[in-house]
């Protein structure tokens, strides 16, 4: 059975200030996204799921489909922040989505094998998507999941702060602790973070770290959903909270419901979380298809 690609685009890019999705890094147009589906098909990856908003979904597709038509099977799931377990109302102002583990449950109806969830912003590498899809492959397991993780160092931007989520493992790879932290930035030769307390705190810049690439069995859906439900009941009026997919996976893991291993794989990862990101992401695929890693034109 081969695995599904879940792409999660439907955040409009609040810091970036505008829709990253559709932005042009490559020599010939292309988007960050075009290069996460040219690598999962490479990798043997069966089916993509879109995760987008309705309000930007023609002009998605008139951009994509021509391009992916008969190459993979295209499926869309919709984000809409009114979309919620029976007998939760949206508060009149709330605004910002639920976060990425709402996303996630959105497919839970078209999603019924093993599956790959990444950002639609992020530039993993081509062997990221080949690691993963191997273990998706061999792995059949219900409680077996797989996160690929990359070093803190080299996911920084030059242009500000960002969030990461800071793994701890086992000594066989196994998830034991994920820690969603904040204001991550390089001050001199020294990269900072924001603790709990609001106490500065200095990495070591070799700590690995979640970019949300996750490789899950459908079994996660019923999970995702239970723990929303919970965190509606406790969240529901806090206007800007979120609910994040390391949340349900820590959860899980906490309860002794499934075992994540931590895939590593020797692939950049680049994005764009400011504006200024751009110039740099579009000199590294220019590099990449320099050295023969992906064609001139992708299509």
């Amino acid at each position: 059975m081969k695995p599904t690609l879940l792409i999660l685009a439907a955040g409009m890019g609040s810091r970036y200030g505008g829709l990253k999705q559709i932005e042009p890094v490559g020599p010939n147009g292309e988007t960050i996204l075009e290069y996460s589906v040219f690598d999962a098909i490479r990798a043997g990856f069966g089916k993509v799921v879109f995760v987008i908003r309705e309000s930007f979904a023609d002009d998605f597709k008139t951009r994509f489909e021509p391009k992916l038509a008969g190459k993979i099977k295209i499926e869309y799931a919709f984000q809409e922040i009114d979309k919620l377990p029976e007998g939760f109302k949206l508060p009149e102002d709330r605004e910002k989505p639920w976060g990425t583990g709402h996303a996630v449950l959105m497919a839970k109806d078209l999603i019924k094998e093993p599956f790959a969830a990444i950002n639609a912003d992020d530039f993993y590498g081509a062997e990221a998507y080949q690691v993963i899809a191997q273990y998706l492959k061999q792995s059949v397991i219900p409680e077996k999941y797989a996160m690929v993780g990359y070093q803190l160092n080299k996911t920084l931007s030059d242009f500000g702060s960002v969030s990461r989520g800071i793994c701890i493992t086992d000594s066989n790879n196994q998830l034991t602790q994920i820690t969603e932290t904040h204001k991550i930035r390089m001050e001199g030769n020294h990269i900072l973070c924001e603790s709990e307390n609001n106490v500065e705190v200095e990495l070591t810049g070799k700590e690995t770290v979640s970019m949300n690439f996750w490789g899950f069995q459908p079994s996660i859906f019923e999970s995702i959903e239970n723990q929303f439900i919970d965190f509606l009941t406790n969240n529901l009026n806090h206007l800007k909270s979120e609910f994040y997919i390391p949340f349900v996976v820590f959860e899980m893991i906490k309860r002794g419901q499934v075992a994540v291993e931590v895939l590593t794989a020797d692939s950049p990862w680049f994005g764009v979380t400011y504006k200024e990101d751009k110039p740099f992401v579009i000199q590294q695929i220019q590099n990449l298809t320099n050295q023969g890693i992906y064609p001139e034109k992708l299509w």
